[in-house]
């Protein structure tokens, strides 16, 4: 028995199905290779729809172990003081890297947290229309220790979520 492949070859009425509206692209980045091709491709899509891309980096800092024996009470700090000088410079860098003549600059946030709960909540009270994140792509008992952010974010996103692969084919 043979299977038979049947294809339409209907153009789609422009009118009856209006086209996909990107107006706001997120982009968490840790500076790795792999967050920086997912800005690559942020810059691609925003270059294709005239979207807005805002870079987001969240500082996840370690738990305070100047209360590590003492049970958690909501007024006592959860993350120590944090320095936000380097990530800044970093920031800045990569945007001014990636300029190449566009006049709409990508527009950057820091938050502190975790990641996972933070970029959700950026890509909500930012009604971004899709995220762009990087996944260094880990399995096995490194998947496991570590976690994936990425998976965490896809399960827990407002909006569609475009995940970019350490190793992959260039698109951009």
């Amino acid at each position: 028995m043979t299977a038979k492949t049947f294809e339409s070859h209907r153009v789609r009425d422009a009118a009856a199905h209006p086209t996909w509206r990107l107006k706001k692209i997120l982009v968490p980045v840790d500076f790795s290779p792999a967050s920086k091709n997912a800005f690559r491709y942020a810059l691609r899509f925003a270059e294709e729809f005239g979207a807005e891309v805002t870079l987001l980096y969240v500082v996840d800092p370690a738990p305070s172990t100047r209360f590590a024996a003492i049970p958690a009470f909501p007024e006592m700090p959860s993350f120590p003081e944090t320095d936000f000088s380097e990530p800044k410079k970093n920031l800045r860098a990569l945007i001014a890297s990636s300029t190449n003549g566009n006049p709409e600059r990508p527009r950057w946030k820091m938050r502190t947290g975790v990641p996972s709960h933070e970029i959700v909540d950026a890509a909500k009270e930012g009604d971004a229309d899709l995220i762009i994140i990087a996944t260094h792509g880990y399995t096995g008992w490194k998947h496991f220790c570590i976690g994936s952010t990425a998976e965490r974010v896809v399960r827990a996103a407002p909006c569609p979520v475009l995940v970019v692969r350490e190793k992959e084919h260039e698109f951009c």
